[in-house]
């Protein structure tokens, strides 16, 4: 239908010719509203938004010298947290003379790798920040 029809249509219902995609070949058009279609859009919109999940970082700090039982209770919650579509960074602490044995920490930081091979990759390699050793880690897919 052509442009002057659509209007001629628009004004003889009272309502406005609504443009829905201007980038489409012929764009498309609606007879509506144009109150009501902003009400709809903004309605769907919300809808969107409440519908998406916001992948968070949540953040796991270690110290150097942390016992077994320990370290497991943390890598479950870990797993917990990739388990919920969350990205975890984990954070290995340096105290005092510990910055002398930073291998330790990287040996760590590679146990946890492995541990959590089977449901999460790493972002990138780790990084020393001050007295801070961390990685982050996904969910794999």
């Amino acid at each position: 239908m052509n442009s002057a029809r659509a209007q001629q249509l628009a004004s003889e219902a009272g309502v406005d010719l609504v443009e829905i995609s201007p980038n489409a070949n012929p764009p498309v058009v609606k007879i509506i509203s144009w109150g009501k279609y902003q009400y709809q859009r903004s309605k769907e919109q919300n809808r969107a938004r409440k519908n998406a999940k916001t992948s968070e970082l949540r953040q796991i700090r270690l110290g150097l010298r942390i016992g077994e039982n320990d370290l497991n209770i943390k890598l479950k919650k870990v797993r917990e947290f990739l388990a919920d579509g969350d990205r975890v960074k984990v954070t290995v602490v340096f105290r005092g003379r510990e910055m002398a044995h930073k291998e330790i920490g990287f040996a760590m930081i590679e146990k946890i790798s492995n541990s959590l091979a089977d449901v999460a990759t790493p972002d990138a390699a780790p990084q020393m920040a001050g007295k801070q050793l961390s990685i982050g880690y996904r969910a794999k897919k």
